[in-house]
Parts: C-alpha cells; sequence; structure tokens
C-alpha cells in the first residue's frame, strides 16, 4: 500500500467514476437486446453465469448472484416461460438440478454477448498486451478473487 500512497481521494474517485461508467456502457449494448424479452439486469447476469458455467446447480447460482432465493426463482421461472433453459437432475442426488441453456437459449446469450464483445475486443486491440495482463490483474483484486 505504500507505493500507492500517491493516489489521492480525487484519483480514486476518478477511477470509481470511470468504473460505473464502464459498467454503463458494457451493459447499454445489451438491454437492447434484452428489452425485445422483455428481460432485465437479472435475467442478464443468470443467462451469462448459466453460459459460462454451463451445469450450474441453483445453489452455486445464488452464491454467485448473491440475491436471494425468491428473486432467483423469479429469474428462473421468466427464462424458463421464454424456454432458454434445461434443467437436468444430478445422477447421485435427484433433488440437486443442473442448468443449461438450450439451443434458444444459447442464440439469445451469444446475440448479447457479441454485442457486449464488440466494445471490449476493440478496447483490448488498442491496447498493449502489458495493458491487458495487468488490467486484468487490476480487475481480479478488486473483485478479491483468488485465481
Amino acid at each position: 500500500m505504500k507505493d500507492l500512497l500517491y493516489l489521492k481521494d480525487e484519483q480514486l474517485k476518478g477511477f470509481i467514476e470511470k468504473i460505473f461508467i464502464t459498467y454503463r456502457e458494457s451493459f447499454s449494448d445489451p438491454k437492447k437486446i434484452l428489452k425485445k424479452y422483455q428481460l432485465g439486469t437479472a435475467h442478464h447476469k443468470s443467462l451469462h453465469l448459466i453460459s459460462f458455467y454451463e451445469g450450474i446447480t441453483i445453489s452455486q447460482l445464488l452464491r454467485k448472484l448473491n440475491v436471494t432465493k425468491q428473486s432467483l426463482n423469479r429469474v428462473l421461472n421468466d427464462l424458463k416461460k421464454l424456454d432458454f433453459l434445461e434443467f437436468k437432475k444430478d445422477s447421485k442426488d435427484t433433488r440437486v438440478r443442473h442448468i443449461y441453456l438450450n439451443t434458444k437459449g444459447s442464440k439469445i446469450y451469444n446475440e448479447i454477448f457479441f454485442a457486449q464483445k464488440k466494445r471490449i475486443y476493440k478496447a483490448f486491440l488498442n491496447s498493449s498486451a502489458k495493458e491487458v495482463l495487468n488490467f486484468d490483474q487490476v480487475l481480479k483484486r478488486i473483485i478479491n478473487e483468488k485465481f
């Protein structure tokens, strides 16, 4: 932390503002697609995690989203009604259900992903390899994950 003593509150506020604007902008493109299906940010987050962690269980999804069972249930029911999801019982414990995107769900998720990918890919193309690697390390530290 001693090395960062030169960072003033105003500079940190500037970084926080950039994180906020980055979030807003990188999620503005998918909003147009989500709106077509009357879906929101919670649906987007769930679709992303279900795609990324194929076969995720409901309890794992609850932990990753850090939401209530009621909230997740509403989102999953919406996605189920749109026929985006597939549930499979665990082979060892039939009380556990694994969630997958079906063909329709994958198609919608890929449409959303490609909208976000354009913006992020362009930013990475205009950055050096060192900047990209350092950026990734800083993001991991911000979210307190051990990779």
